[in-house]
This record gives C-alpha cells, structure tokens and sequence, in this order.
C-alpha cells in the first residue's frame, strides 16, 4: 500500500471529523441562544449573531398598529394598538406589539371593535396612595390584561415630575418628588414585568408642558437634573428594571431629547449602565443620526418626516457611518429585554382575566388615593341625613377621566362622552369620557333611607335652590385634562367656582369632591363643609367616593403635589411658549433646578393652600419613639399609633430638614400602616444615600459632605410630629 493510498482515508476521516466538529460548534451556536440558563445579555449576543443587515434593520423601526383615512391597514401580525415592531420568524423572534397602558390597555379609535378593559385610577390617585404595594398590583393587572389581548410591550411608567400644575398630562404621572414618583413607578414597572411583558419608563427627560410639547427647550443645570426629574428615573429604573426607556419630544438643554447623547450615552447607558433599549416617543425622530446619539428604536414611524431607522440607517450602516458595533449594539439591546422579560419562554397560553379581581384593585387605589381637604364635622355623611342633593359633574353618569393616549375604554362601557372639539392628530381623544361608575347611583345604593336628587348644575340659581331645600348638598366638580392641552390657569371651568359659592351661600352643608388632573385654586374653601380630591377615579371610583362620603372607607390619600394659594408661587407665572406660532422653539428654564413643589416652598418660606403629604382622617394618629441612627446613611425609627375610634390608615413621613447647618426639605422615606384603634406599630426607613447628597456636576459623583443631619417626622412636608439628628460620614457616591 502506497504512502498516498494510505494517507488517503486519515485525510479523509480527519476532514470528516473536523467537518462534524464544526458542524456540531455551529449548531450549538445556532441553539445556545435558546438555553434559559445563559444570562440575557448572552442570549442577545448570541441570537444577534445570527440575524442578517436587513433583519437587524426590521428590529429598529415600526408603524403604529393603527389605520389611517386613505392608509394602509394594520400590519399583518400586529394587534390594533399603539405599535408595532416585526420580529424574524426564521429565528424565533417575536413581533414586539405594543399598547399605551399606564391607567389600562387602551383601545385607541375602536380599532378593536368592542373591546373593553379595567380602567386604573389615574396615577396621580396612585401616587396619593403612598403605597408601593399597590403600585405593583395594578402594573401586574394591567400586564395580565395586555397579555390576554396579544400584547407583549406597556408603554408605561411615567415618571416626569409636575413641575407645572397646569401640564396636561400631570394624572399621568406620580406628583412632584423623586423619591414618591420612582418608588412608585419602579413597583408598577416591576409588576408589568413579573408577568411576562416588557414595560417602558416615559418620558426621558423633563416633560414637563404640553403646550408646544415638540419645540419647547428644557433649560436646566446638570446638578438640579441629577437631583430631580431624573434621581425619579433612576430610582424607577433600579427597582423595576424596565425593558425600555421611552424618550421625550421636547429638548434638553438645547438637544432633542431622542437625540440626546449625553442623556443617552453619557447618563442612562453610561453612569447608570441601563442594559435595556431606549425608544422613541412617536412622532420624536428628526434625523438619522439619532442612532449614534442613543437613541435605539424609532416607534409609530408613520407619525415623523420619514423612516430615519429604516433606508436611511441601512446605508448608514453599509458606508460605516454608523458603526457595525454600534448597530448591533441597538438590536442587541432589544433582545436582551426581550429575554429577561421572558418573551422567548414565556407562556404559551393567553391568560384568562379575572375581571373581579381587576376591578377590586381599581377600587382600592382609588379608596386609598381620595383625600380628605377639609372636613367641617359634616363627613361621614350622618345616618340622620335623608334629603340630599347631587350637584354637577356628570356624576348622574360616572367619573370623569383625563384624555390622551392613557384613555382606556373601560367595562361596561362609557355611558357619557362629551365633544370638547378640535383638530390635529389628538382631536380624536377631544371629549370628556366617563368611566361607568355613577357616584349618584353609589350614593343611592350606600344610603336607601336618604332621598337623593340630581342637578346638572348649569344654572348656578338652580342649584342653590335645590340646595336649600336640602339637608347636605354634594357638588362635583370636574376638570379636564388631556394630552396636548395645559390647562390655562387653575380655577375650575366652565363657571364651576361661581356654582360652587352659589351653592355653599345657600346650605353651608356643602360638600365638593373635586374631579381634577391636579391641583386647583379654591376661593370657595371656608364656606363649605368639606372638599374631597378625588382625581380621576377608574373604575369603581362612583363606588369608592361613595365609600369614602358615608364612612364605609377611612379616607387616607395624601397629596403628592402641593396645591397652591395662587400661580404666583410658582416659578413661571405665564406658561412658555403660550401663543407662540407653531414650530417656533422656545426655552422653558427651569431656575427652581431640584426645589420641585413643596421643596421650593420651603426653601423661599411659601405658605400653600394645602402642603405635599397632606391629608384628613375619621381618626387621629400620633407619632412618638423616635430614633434617628447615622453612619454613612440615616435610619430613622418612631411608633405610630391610632389615637382615634375608628380603624385607619396612615401615611408617615420623614424629611431631612438640614445637612450639617444647611436647611432645606427633602422627602427620604415614607410607609402605608393600617392600624386598629388603639394600634402602635414601628416604623423603620433607611434612607437612600443620594437624598443627603449634592450632586457635583464637575466631578460626576454625589457627594454627602458629612456632619450632623436633622430629620423631621410628621403627616405632611409643613407639619414636624417629631424631630431628631444623627451624624453623617463624608463620603462619595457613583454618579
């Protein structure tokens, strides 16, 4: 046998054997993005590795789920809603189908003809709960009803902080402090996510207006930044660690927010090392190179001057202006959160919606988000009562809701819906819509001996004459908020306040729940016998007033935004850019920096209407025991007891007062305690360290500059129930 004859089969065998071997390593390469034990990130890396330029590219962009007259229609394989991003059936990857979902899965035009879902409170309710608990069942509820409908993306977790009460979209978000606002929507986040769906975190950064919402320039300094709107982000971020960040319209500092490289690149992705995709809010692109600049998603494509992550980006990509790392990165980005949320494993079968259970949740956010403003001894309503008198609102109907995006098209339908009129792309949310919950037919129910009138209230003389025929006179008064529209100035509209004195002249057992996306001014406010905030209430909110008016629920709100006594305690007597020609950019400076609603008061000696953390009880609480410990952060312990006869909830909460001399007012804890009367329990917060910081803008770190750190405790930012101080070691946090 020749040397070749026998080389022959060892060359062959040796080239089958390493054929097999490769082989085999491509085939694990191919599956090992499927093996659940491999982090997320690993995943991403790997299953990015086998996409195609064009299948990367399909990733980056996509329409809204939506038709419009004379356009195409839905794209195929979506779910009618807010968006749509195709996903690549040769690998497995899912369509990312997207929902507006703060307050509900919304049902934007009826393009899911009949369908209905539970309808939140609005998360300013939420937000006066204080209670992180139920944060969390809603943002669970509201994911299980979005899965159940096909969808796999919440467009919620909004954190912006209401810098202005007149902003529109304030019921949308948590109030006006960081540590309430991120607490609370990083529980939603993280609830949303327990259940298999992506949740974003909106809008990134400094929404604070609607008016000129595309134009306007948010001038702030980057330490007050730091210290404000986005320590809510972070916060939110941390705790709920959502799938995507959602960016603004308008500007920051001079930079459009989706193409804002340092908040993009240098904050979010760099100090904060935020593993997820940034997206865009629709309609927010202006240009290509936002895909250098952060900015990962370009959502509801129809809405901007044309597809910047589609052509465009690809040749981009193909001429290496934007780098091949860097266009992996983005989509990289995008399956990771798409594995950690379990989209690849997640289960197979829609759930089944307990709507029960899901209007029980809308209930208690709203039982435990009512606050009780001013109480004459009139409420609870007395048993005695049996001739009253419903005044205005709609109340004969339901409960109004703030418009926009977030409106949901809640169960039983809505019985009243009210043109307000308009044009433009949000013309179609201009009316006044009503969730099914009659607060009239809720009373009814609550008091069968008392009888119970109805006056639409559009003649103030009318209403007064009912009134004073009446044992207690109940006036609702609404105001509309919506998406795109601020407020022009905060009394009531549409003659509500000359109603509301016209009725209190003639029975001072006058009782006004108040409807509002926020604070209003109230000339009337010592002439009647008590006034309710009941923001927009959801589902069941004609059932919790009711609850709340009769007794049946403790009320336990507290503000999270301060009502003032007039605009001329806030920073911007007019609103920027009111009247100004469209496309015309404007600044909205932000000079109170971090000094956000109640810290601004505190800092230039303002007395409010009512503080942030305000709220009435039928009990009484008191605090006493109080242990401050330092370190190199401040635990603070105290008891609460009910001091009254009736069992309550209570809402605690610690300020840091003064750091080492220096006075100020920040918010560093706070806890929901449901007590019995005669009840004691201890209340323990440990302070987040960057609530006794500064942030150096210069050396891109909080800094604690140690000594001695006073706290108070108390039910609100004006009232100190107790005091103490402990010392602080100087120290440097990361950015």
């Amino acid at each position: 046998m020749t040397k070749n004859r026998v080389l022959k089969p060892v060359l062959a065998a040796g080239l089958y054997a390493g054929s097999l071997a490769c082989s085999t390593l491509a085939i694990q390469a191919a599956e090992g993005w499927r093996n659940p034990a491999l982090s997320p990130d690993e995943r991403a890396r790997l299953l990015d590795a086998e996409l195609t330029l064009d299948e990367r590219i399909g990733l980056l962009h996509g329409p809204m789920a939506l038709t419009f007259p004379g356009g195409p229609p839905i794209p195929e394989g979506s779910v009618g809603g807010a968006g749509f991003i195709p996903g690549v059936p040769r690998l497995g990857i899912p369509a990312l189908k997207e929902t507006d979902a703060s307050l509900g899965v919304t049902n934007p035009g009826e393009v899911r003809p009949g369908d209905t879902a539970t309808a939140l409170p609005a998360s300013l309710a939420l937000a006066a709960s204080f209670n992180a608990k139920l944060a969390y069942d809603g943002g669970a509820m509201i994911a299980k009803e979005a899965a159940a409908k096909g969808f796999n993306v919440l467009l919620a977790g909004g954190v912006n902080l209401a810098r202005d009460p007149r902003n529109g979209r304030n019921f949308e978000y948590l109030g006006e402090d960081p540590l309430l606002a991120g607490v609370l929507g990083g529980e939603s986040i993280r609830g949303i996510q327990g259940q298999n769906i992506i949740s974003t975190v909106k809008h990134f950064s400094l929404n604070g207006q609607e008016t000129g919402r595309f134009y306007a320039n948010s001038v702030i300094e980057e330490a007050a930044h730091r210290e404000s709107d986005l320590l809510a982000f972070q916060i939110a971020i941390e705790r709920g660690n959502p799938g995507s960040v959602m960016c603004a319209y308008n500007l920051v500092n001079g930079d459009y927010s989706c193409g804002n490289d340092h908040l993009l690149n240098g904050v979010l992705k760099g100090d904060w090392g935020y593993k997820g995709w940034v997206m865009s809010d629709w309609g927010a692109v202006h240009a290509m190179d936002y895909a250098v600049k952060g900015l990962d998603q370009q959502s509801g494509e129809q809405l901007d001057q044309q597809v910047w992550f589609g052509e465009p980006l690809k040749q981009a990509a193909l001429a290496g202006t934007v780098p091949a790392a860097r266009l992996s990165d983005m989509s990289q980005r995008i399956l990771r959160s798409m594995f950690a949320a379990g989209l690849f494993d997640g289960k197979p079968v829609k759930p089944a919606i307990d709507n029960d259970a899901h209007a029980a949740i809308a209930k208690q956010v709203a039982d435990e988000g009512i606050v009780l403003l001013t109480n004459k001894g009139i409420l609870p309503l007395a048993a005695g009562a049996r001739k009253i008198v419903v005044i205005g609102g709609q109340a004969d109907a339901g409960v109004l809701s703030g418009a926009g995006s977030s409106q949901v098209t809640s169960h039983g339908g809505n019985p009243r819906m009210v043109p307000v009129g308009g044009d433009g792309p949000m013309a179609m949310w201009g009316r006044q819509t009503f969730h099914n919950s009659s607060p009239l037919k809720a009373l009814r129910a609550a008091l069968p001996e008392a009888t119970i009138t109805f006056q639409d209230g559009r003649y103030p003389a009318e209403a007064a004459a009912a009134a004073k025929n009446a044992d207690i006179a109940i006036v609702f008064a609404t105001q509309w908020m919506a998406e795109a529209l601020d407020a022009y100035d905060l009394s009531l509209p549409q003659g509500q306040d000359a109603l509301i004195e016209a009725v209190a002249a003639a029975n001072p057992n006058a009782i006004v729940v108040l409807q509002t996306g926020g604070p209003v001014l109230m000339p009337w406010k010592d002439k009647v016998g008590a006034v309710v905030s009941a923001w927009y209430s959801g589902q069941k909110g004609g059932e919790s007033i009711a609850d709340v008016l009769t007794g049946k629920v403790n009320p336990s709100g507290h503000l999270p935004v301060t009502f003032p006594t007039s605009l001329d305690q806030y920073p911007r007597r007019d609103l920027p850019g009111w009247g100004l020609p469209k496309k015309q950019q404007f600044d909205v400076v932000y000079d109170e920096g971090a000094d956000v609603g109640y810290r601004r008061y505190a800092a230039l000696g303002m007395e409010p209407l009512f503080p942030f953390g305000y709220g009435l009880s039928y009990t009484s609480f008191s605090y006493d025991k109080l242990r401050v410990k330092g370190g190199d952060t401040l635990t603070v312990s105290f008891e609460v007891v009910n001091t009254g006869k009736v069992a309550g909830k209570d809402v605690p909460q610690v300020y840091l007062s003064g750091a080492d001399g220096k006075k100020l007012q920040r918010l560093i804890g706070f806890e929901k305690v449901d007590l019995a009367p005669g009840e004691r329990k201890t209340v323990t917060i440990k302070a987040d360290r960057r609530l006794l910081a500064d942030f150096d803008a210069s050396a891109r770190q909080w800094r604690i500059g140690g000594g001695s750190y006073e706290v108070t405790v108390g039910p609100d930012a004006a009232t100190a129930a107790l005091t103490g101080k402990a010392r602080v070691g100087r120290q440097t946090i990361k950015p």
